[in-house]
């Protein structure tokens, strides 16, 4: 097998099981949660960010995808070409129901095929949906440390800046728990390719309360502190089933 273009990998390179955060910067944080001494740099080039490391024994990857679809399904394709076989996302994400406050956990049963991706893989009657396991292992480690957590239907979109009061609407009163911009690639691809995936995503805004990250003042981090503050414990959540599926 030939070195993935954009991962910079080979096969042997990886572990079975992969953590794809979207920000690069995250992957350290993830790493720095391992292990002690099991961290191993493998590449970083563009958005892709690499290390292998070690939770509780049990051997993993961590790749950031960049933001949106188009960049996700790049990793996965790569990442399934050198022999990756279960992925999570771990990531934030607007909600889109008024009881789901910042700082929740939602794990998603379903992504909605709001972006562009997809379609070139497979009509878009077909589901993107994650592997029941990884949504076992995601919902018993999130119940098992007392987090606030809401399972169910999310919406995947291409347009951050196109999510108008009518999209906003339309999503709310089908149920969806909350909007992102990977899952639905990931999952899509992931059952294409005979993968297990899965996601568990903090909320950094409601878009319903008309909150969204990034609204504050120009000094101030792109998420609220109580996100930020939840990034951390949904590091641990995403690695607990990790050891679980490992």
């Amino acid at each position: 097998m030939a070195l993935q273009p954009h991962l910079r990998v080979d096969t042997g390179d990886v572990h079975d099981v992969a953590l794809l955060p979207g920000d690069p910067d995250r992957v350290e944080r993830i790493a720095d949660a391992c292990d002690d001494g099991s961290v191993e740099e493998l590449a970083h080039n563009r958005e892709y960010h690499l290390c292998n490391a070690e939770y509780e024994g049990v051997p993993l990857t961590i790749c950031s995808t960049g933001v949106g679809s188009p960049s996700a399904a790049i990793a996965l394709e790569e990442l399934a070409a050198v022999g990756v076989e279960t992925v999570i996302r771990p990531g934030t994400t607007g909600a889109l129901q008024a009881d789901i406050e910042i700082g929740d956990m939602v794990v998603a049963t379903a992504a909605a095929k709001e972006e562009g991706t997809t379609k070139r893989y497979e009509r878009v009657e077909y589901p993107a949906v994650p592997d029941h396991d990884v949504v076992s292992a995601l919902v018993a480690a999130a119940e098992s440390n007392d987090e606030a957590i809401h399972v169910g239907p999310v919406v995947t979109d291409d347009a951050f800046y196109a999510e108008t009061d009518d999209y906003v609407e339309d999503w709310e009163a089908a149920g969806l728990l909350a909007v992102e911009m990977e899952a639905a690639a990931l999952f899509t691809l992931a059952r294409r390719k005979g993968l297990r995936a899965g996601a568990i995503c903090t909320v950094d805004g409601n878009l319903v309360a008309g909150t969204q990250k990034g609204s504050g003042d120009a000094t101030e981090d792109e998420l609220p502190p109580k996100a930020r503050n939840n990034v951390e414990r949904m590091i641990e959540l995403a690695l607990d089933a990790t050891a679980t599926l490992g």
